[in-house]
């Protein structure tokens, strides 16, 4: 009877202490839990997401958002960030004249040169006309529709994704899709009420001096007119509105090819002082074959084209 009685206190407490191993194991998973969350900003369908690794991914009907930071500098923009560091020249030492005494012991006071005033740096980019109204019909230029900072369009202009355009892109894309790339047009038409929500959307995020960059304001967008095409690649996505779009093979191929199609890069590199917007390497601006030819052969934007610069 003794023998049996020890028997079973040590079954319980070996019973018990895989119990206090078990409920501290779960007490561990539960502040690790609550610490997980809360580096996720307490969001718990993030620190799910986070788990399984899973990335949103934009979809044909999703406006992409452009990230300025990735902007790539133009050779007047370059600095330090593109430079290898170097040490710091020894800074001179100012000569400090001697006062000169004068026959009487006095001391002579040299009085001081005046500085030349120092004059504000114009904007080296073209900018809105602050104050201008949007006008009761739109612009054209050599038969070319006009949407820029200067040139805005009627806040009831709407004439929908063109149909020139389009077939334009299906039939480039055809050919693209020949050399193993799959060309998509992510972002065509909008309306003035979707601009007024994407520009304002653009603007909270990173104020409106980068948004100004980047972003049209409502009515002055060139995806207004139905003409402009933001073009990326399908399953490369996260080159979409990107500038690394440029440096993709389906970039190139665009670069070098769009204009058979009647299309033109609108905000090429370097050229911010003159369309008024960053680098895009991804938007596409329909103008025809025949127009497209003599922009691209010129390497000039359409504002040179045009001469309304």
């Amino acid at each position: 009877m003794k023998k049996r009685g020890r028997f079973s206190t040590r079954k319980r407490n070996r019973t018990n202490k895989w119990m206090n191993i078990i409920v501290g194991i779960f007490f561990i998973l539960i502040v690790a839990s609550i610490i997980f969350i809360g580096v996720n900003g307490w969001n718990v369908r993030q620190a799910i997401e986070s788990v399984r690794g899973e990335t949103e991914q934009p979809s044909e009907f999703q406006e992409i958002v452009p990230n300025p930071d990735e902007h790539v500098l133009t050779d007047d923009e370059v600095g330090n960030d593109h430079q290898e560091a170097k040490e710091p020249e020894e800074m001179p030492l100012k000569k400090v004249e001697e006062p000169q005494i004068t026959p009487d012991n006095k001391v002579k006071v040299e009085p001081k040169k005046k500085s030349a005033p120092v004059q504000e740096k114009p904007s080296s980019s073209i900018g809105y006309i602050e104050g201008q109204e949007l006008p009761d019909k739109p612009k054209y230029v050599k038969g070319i529709l006009i949407a820029s900072k200067q040139y805005p369009l009627p806040k009831d202009f709407a004439p929908g994704e063109s149909k020139e355009a389009r077939a334009a892109f299906d039939e480039m894309a055809a050919e693209a899709l020949l050399s193993g790339i799959k060309l998509q047009a992510f972002s065509t038409y909008r309306s003035y009420d979707y601009q007024v929500t994407l520009y304002n959307r653009y603007v909270e995020r990173d104020g409106q001096e980068a948004a100004d960059r980047y972003s049209a304001r409502p009515g002055y967008s060139e995806h207004q007119t139905g003409l402009a095409f933001d073009i990326g690649e399908v399953n490369h996505e996260k080159h979409w509105a990107s500038t690394s779009f440029g440096e993709t093979e389906a970039g190139k191929w665009l670069g070098a090819n769009a204009y058979q199609y009647g299309f033109i890069l609108r905000y090429p590199k370097g050229k911010e002082e003159i369309t008024g917007y960053m680098h895009e390497s991804w938007h596409y601006r329909y103008v025809g074959k025949e127009k497209a030819l003599q922009i691209f052969k010129r390497n000039i934007t359409l504002e040179e084209y045009l001469g309304i610069q």
